[in-house]
């Protein structure tokens, strides 16, 4: 049986990124964002942002729409189904491993 340290070595490096994590989250919390929103939410760099942003689509996790709007591109992100059931996995897994490592460490202090 692992330890909540391993597995948290082990937790998914595509979500575990905290770029990636903070744009899944945020869009996990509303039905879209546009690319304004989500940089300025983040804190990221466009380029960090988009770049991000490009691998979660890779994935399949976030849907991309682009358009013009008023002669202006505009870019809207939405998180797909397969990304919704990701990140509350993630969440599910790092509560449960908090509840482990805490566990672990009264169990170890008692030896």
């Amino acid at each position: 049986m692992s330890n909540p340290f391993e597995e948290l070595a082990n937790l998914d490096k595509l979500l575990h990124e905290p770029a990636r994590l903070s744009i899944l989250t945020a869009l996990a919390a509303c039905e879209s964002a546009d690319f304004t929103f989500l940089r300025r939410l983040t804190g990221l760099s466009d380029g960090n942002l988009s770049i991000q942003i490009s691998k979660l689509e890779e994935a399949g996790l976030i849907h991309v729409q682009k358009q013009f709007v008023a002669k202006k591109p505009s870019t809207h992100i939405r998180i797909t189904e397969a990304g919704r059931n990701a990140i509350e996995r993630y969440w599910a897994q790092l509560q449960e491993l908090k509840k482990k490592a805490d566990s672990w460490q009264k169990t170890s202090e008692t030896e």
